[in-house]
């Protein structure tokens, strides 16, 4: 299991790769044409490999593939090949949870002593929705040194969890959210506990078989699957295979494969009550207090939150070779899934920019934007460090007649003037307005990106 099986939890995608689609500006795409251009551009640029869909009520728009999905044999993706998920996973082990409370297995409120019962006396204030919502304390699996060591071979499920159980947790249960892939392998035990099925068969006959979704299964990495991409990662040197992972990790945090076809099954019967009573629907989609992501917060396995086109339900997952983007706006009825072989945040962007379209907004790519000139005696007064929240900031800087932007844990980007205290920069569409306070001071930045916005305090 890979640090990547999380959402990708930098706010903006400052760090993406070094190319994008330069296109212009599309206001109400409803064609078919009008939403490939989106995609081309940055299939074209070699910075994606995959396939996306885009769909409103009964009606698929778009529905193609781009890239290989095996380079050195020169096979190409369709619109049936089967691509690893990551955590778009996680929907699917919190719906086997509201599944198995609705047949009296379980409640969510239970403490989970009470259903893995070799839980450590410091997990005894944590409750079933504290692991589904990110909000019980346990350290992040996927960012423990010692993960690393192990990801690339065969390990127990005992063994796994016995990584981080004995780790103080990091907050008392329910008092904050931080991501953890650890909640999620725990989840597994749980399903397997009460339902009295392994993980993958307990999916897949409650909700693969029953939904039709027949291109969807727990990956396991030795075995023959036809139409399984093989994963790349970009380098330097271009792309390269991605390093291995032993999909007998991740279970319920991040092991599905699956395709854009059977993922518009999977939105259609879920949000079309054919999976869960409209009460347990309702709980699946209720989120924590506590923000998330931006301006969206995380309910059981997904994430809740409203643009300025409408509300949007969404996952994005990566492993080592694969992201994936999974969104629902249920006022529209419009689902959008990109599913990409080659590492990187296309995934993510595209999947932000295709559900803008579809519900009817614009988006201007970076290539549209015009560069204005500043006084330089001006880009002292944004220097600073701005924190988006306390584990991830940017810091601003500035050398000569230049901006430059780097946020935690990346490497450092040109932000360009486009206005007095606003700029953007070229490698990702995104923009920053420096804000300034009643002194005229800068006193902090928002951040826009793919129709969101977050504010950040000046330190």
């Amino acid at each position: 299991m890979a640090r990547t099986y999380a959402l990708i939890r930098i706010l903006a995608h400052i760090a993406a790769p070094l190319s994008v689609a330069l296109v212009p500006m599309i206001a109400h795409a409803q064609t078919t044409e009008e939403l490939a251009a989106i995609v081309e551009p940055e299939a074209e640029s070699g910075a994606f490999m995959g396939a996306a869909l885009v769909a409103r009520e009964d009606e698929v728009i778009l529905d193609a593939a781009w890239g290989e999905a095996n380079l050195e044999w020169n096979i190409a993706n369709t619109t049936d090949t089967k691509f690893r998920i990551g955590s778009v996973t996680k929907q699917f082990t919190a719906v086997s949870l509201l599944l198995l409370q609705e047949r009296g297995a379980l409640a969510l409120d239970d403490p989970l002593s009470k259903h893995y019962p070799e839980a450590p006396e410091a997990w005894g204030a944590i409750t079933l929705r504290n692991l589904l919502r990110h909000t019980s304390g346990i350290p992040n699996v996927t960012d423990l040194p010692a993960f690393a060591k192990i990801s690339r071979t065969p390990i127990s499920q005992d063994d796994l969890i016995g990584l981080f159980r004995d780790l103080p947790l990091e907050f008392e249960p329910g008092s904050k959210w931080s991501y953890s892939n650890s909640g999620y392998v725990v989840l597994s035990r749980v399903i397997e506990n009460a339902s009295g099925q392994s993980y993958s068969e307990f999916v897949e006959a409650n909700l693969f078989d029953a939904i039709g979704m027949e291109a969807t299964a727990v990956d396991v990495t030795a075995r023959i699957v036809p139409k399984r991409a093989a994963g790349y990662s970009p380098s330097q040197e271009g792309r390269i295979n991605a390093p291995y992972a032993d999909m007998g990790i991740p279970t319920g945090a991040g092991a599905l494969y699956s395709t854009t076809g059977d993922l518009l099954k999977w939105q259609r019967a879920l949000f079309g009550g054919q999976v869960l009573s409209q009460e347990s629907l309702d709980e699946y989609l209720t989120p924590t207090s506590q923000p998330a992501f931006r301006e969206f917060k995380y309910a059981h396995g997904i994430t809740v939150g409203k643009t300025e086109n409408g509300t949007i339900y969404w996952h994005g997952g990566g492993i080592e070779g694969f992201n994936s983007w999974l969104g629902h706006d249920p006022d529209r009825e419009v689902t959008v899934v990109v599913l990409a072989n080659l590492n990187g945040a296309s995934a993510d962007e595209l999947g932000m920019q295709l559900m803008t379209l579809a519900q009817g907004g614009t988006i201007t790519q970076p290539g549209e934007r015009k560069t204005v000139e500043v006084d330089p005696a001006i880009l002292p007064q944004y220097e600073g460090v701005y924190a988006l929240s306390p584990a991830f900031k940017i810091t601003v800087t500035h050398e000569k007649s230049r901006l430059f932007a780097q946020a935690t844990g990346q490497n450092r980007f040109e932000l360009y003037p486009e206005s007095k205290d606003r700029f953007f920069l070229k490698v990702v569409d995104a923009q920053i307005r420096f804000d300034r306070g009643a002194d005229g001071a800068v006193s902090g930045l928002t951040l826009f990106q793919n129709g969101v916005k977050q504010a950040a305090a000046k330190e």
